[in-house]
């Protein structure tokens, strides 16, 4: 468990106090891409320049909302460049991502760790340059880190689970479920797993076998719930799944197999095919986490430690003041009030002609 505590203040050495504003401003769908030249290896960390580092394009959220959300919010601020990099799942790619920011000026860095413990070298290597890091999504394992944001990521486990298992009694017949987890090297899937047992663990529900899926891949997701298919057969009568690309592989893995009814599914990050398969009762509930705000916040706190400036947080996270959102469990009956009414996706984002008759059916149109 993480030891948490209130009000603990972040300063690059020399900069002055400040605290930073809660409000998140709305902000348009403008995208800002930009690159600057390469200074010399001691140069000073420049002014103007903060680089945004994401760690996979497998889950769409990265490249679809965090990456623009955060790109048009920087925009706004001020004049300043976005140096952005993706790493596609490779610790090591990643490690060379943010050795060439460093290497170009970047004077903050947003970091969303492939691997939560290989990324505590590049903190490493960005506070020697006196360089503040931003610990985006997902919690670097060490370094002195300037802020943490992310969502109650414990929360997630426990909402998933707890629909998860609210639907299996309505449903179950004594069989047994499957846990397709998140990867071995995501700090964030060590909470979901945590507080999805939490609920599981105490419902009586049988679990057949458990899987840490490797870079989050759907494929290997698939590959594995396709082997416990042949193995256990019809006493699978429920698949968590950690979120919505390897919820997507298990259900795929269960098509191929011929599998009816579906069993219940569960997911995470209400991506537009999650919301769409639920709509047609594949997949049975997803999780969404309002990027928005957390793409916005982490660029003001960006551009204020670019400018030396100190930012405060509602809470400390090991010893880094962090800020959490909280997630919202969503199944057919909330797509209107969540994703919808948040402009996550719009009516016609998820009701193309294939899932007009479903989107009738479910009241949404």
């Amino acid at each position: 468990m993480s030891r948490i505590r209130h009000d603990r203040p972040w300063r690059r050495p020399g900069g002055r106090r400040t605290a930073l504003a809660a409000a998140v401003v709305v902000v348009a769908a403008a995208l800002l891409s930009a690159c600057t030249g390469t200074p010399a290896e001691n140069d000073p960390p420049s002014d103007d320049t903060i680089a945004l580092l994401l760690p996979d394009a497998k889950t769409a959220r990265y490249e679809t909302f965090d990456r623009p959300l955060f790109e048009a919010r920087v925009a706004e601020l001020g004049d300043y460049d976005v140096l952005y990099a993706n790493a596609d799942q490779d610790a090591a790619k990643q490690q060379q991502q943010a050795e060439s920011a460093l290497t170009s000026g970047a004077g903050v860095l947003v970091l969303d760790p492939v691997d939560a413990n290989a990324a505590v070298s590049i903190v490493s290597t960005a506070n020697a340059k006196g360089v503040p890091v931003i610990s985006y999504d997902r919690l670097i394992a060490g370094g002195d880190l300037a802020y943490y944001i992310s969502f109650d990521n414990e929360k997630v486990g426990v909402l998933q689970a707890q629909a998860f298992v609210d639907a299996m009694r309505a449903t179950d017949d004594g069989s047994g479920i499957l846990m397709v987890n998140g990867s071995p090297t995501d700090s964030n899937a060590a909470l979901f797993k945590q507080g999805a047992h939490s609920i599981i663990d105490e419902s009586g529900l049988r679990v057949l076998a458990e899987y840490d899926t490797p870079g989050w891949s759907p494929e290997k997701a698939q590959e594995w719930v396709s082997g416990q298919i042949a193995q256990h057969g019809d006493a699978i009568a429920g698949v968590y799944a950690a979120n919505d690309a390897t919820a997507g592989g298990a259900i795929a893995a269960l098509r191929v197999a011929n599998v009816d009814p579906l069993p219940i599914v569960t997911g995470q990050d209400a991506e537009l095919s999650a919301i769409q398969r639920i709509l047609t009762g594949d997949q049975y509930m997803t999780v969404y986490k309002a990027i928005k705000p957390q793409a916005e916040l982490a660029a003001e706190v960006a551009v204020k430690l670019l400018h030396g400036e100190e930012v405060t947080a509602p809470l400390e996270i090991e010893g880094t003041p962090a800020t959490l959102l909280d997630p919202v469990a969503v199944t057919i009956d909330d797509i209107m009030d969540t994703v919808v009414a948040d402009g996550f996706w719009s009516v016609e984002d998820i009701c193309t002609p294939a899932y007009a008759d479903a989107c009738q059916a479910a009241g949404i149109g």
